[in-house]
């Protein structure tokens, strides 16, 4: 059983802390490990990278960090120990696992005051005496999660699984928040949207439709505005929304109403557009075809138009009514026409 009386000593004038506890020597080596978490997505497991510094414990298992390491603002912390071997140990820190370990996470600044009456193997969650309401927070959400696993062990069929997930997520968010502390809310949110568990399909679609993440956004950005916990949950956020609606989907549901009035309003100005540039075009073509005919092929050409017979444009020109047809012979070879149909055609607009 790993026993610890945690206890946070502030000496506020120079931000020093002391923590100090036991451990069983007869289930623990005497090696006590502290680390910050800057990465919440690293709670579980040991990483080298985030540990500050460690210290040994006497033959009664008692162990004592001082010094003025701890950051002024909240920030998550771990205690932990471990059963692997002093040979092997730095690589399994390294690796991240030891197949034999334990530890606490708890929040904390450079000034606080904290005792932690807490059992690993006995209990989660026992009262906290402390100066900073804040500390014991994760402590408090592992409680109820305990709570949550039992509801879900009960019945193993799909609908308690529908019914525990809709519960559970609601309860929890709440909570955290209650808790008025957002890096308690990122241990939930961790937790709950965790690609390795059962919860991450409901939680991709609780993303679509619940405020609560964006809120919680805005709570860390008011807390801790520039802190590594808020700029790794906004990109989260931001590649979690494209998972859960992504461009094809977001389309699928756009209201395409709007979308077609659009088209058939441009499709009537395209075909207002067509119909005034191709007037313009035969009247192009007129002009230019009138330019190949001579005077008087133009005079004979207008008549016909005006549906005259040959023998009333020879009376209107004082020409013979054989000097016509000559004209109008050359005016249709002139516009490659055979017939007045194919002229007037050619000519109307």
């Amino acid at each position: 059983m790993f026993n610890i009386t945690f206890l946070l000593l502030g000496t506020f004038a120079f931000a020093q802390h002391s923590f100090k506890g036991y451990i069983d020597n007869d289930r623990w080596q005497s090696e006590v490990y502290l680390s910050v978490i800057e990465d919440y997505r690293t709670l579980e497991g040991i990483n080298d990278e985030q540990i500050i510094t460690k210290v040994s414990a006497n033959a009664n298992g008692f162990f004592e960090f001082k010094g003025n390491q701890l950051d002024v603002t909240q920030k998550i912390y771990k205690l932990h120990v471990d059963n692997c071997s002093s040979f092997n140990q730095g690589s399994n820190h390294f690796e991240g696992h030891c197949t034999d370990s334990n530890d606490i996470l708890f929040i904390a600044k450079s000034t606080d005051s904290i005792t932690f009456p807490l059992s690993f193997d006995a209990q989660m969650f026992c009262d906290i005496i402390s100066n900073n309401p804040r500390t014991a927070a994760f402590i408090k959400v592992d409680s109820l999660k305990e709570e949550m696993k039992f509801a879900y062990s009960e019945f193993r069929s799909k609908a308690n699984r529908d019914l525990n997930n809709k519960k559970w997520f609601k309860t929890l968010q709440d909570f955290g928040e209650d808790l008025e502390e957002p890096l308690a809310e990122l241990y939930i949110y961790a937790f709950l949207s965790d690609r390795g568990t059962q919860f991450h399909n409901y939680y991709l679609e609780d993303l679509k439709q619940n405020s609560y993440y964006d809120e919680l956004l805005e709570r860390l950005q008011e807390e801790y505005p520039n802190s590594s916990y808020t700029k790794q949950y906004e990109a989260e956020l931001t590649s979690d929304k494209f998972i859960a609606s992504p461009p094809d989907e977001q389309h699928s549901s756009f209201d395409w109403t709007y979308v077609l009035i659009g088209l058939l309003i441009a499709s009537l100005i395209m075909n207002l557009w067509f119909v005034v540039s191709s007037r313009k075009r035969k009247a192009k073509q007129h002009i230019q075809a009138k330019d190949l005919l001579t005077k008087q092929e133009q005079n004979v050409l207008d008549l016909l138009l005006s549906d005259n017979s040959n023998k009333d444009i020879a009376e209107a020109l004082f020409v013979s009514v054989s000097t016509v047809k000559t004209h109008v012979n050359n005016v249709y070879k002139k516009l490659n026409v055979n017939s007045r149909d194919e002229l007037k055609s050619l000519f109307t607009n």
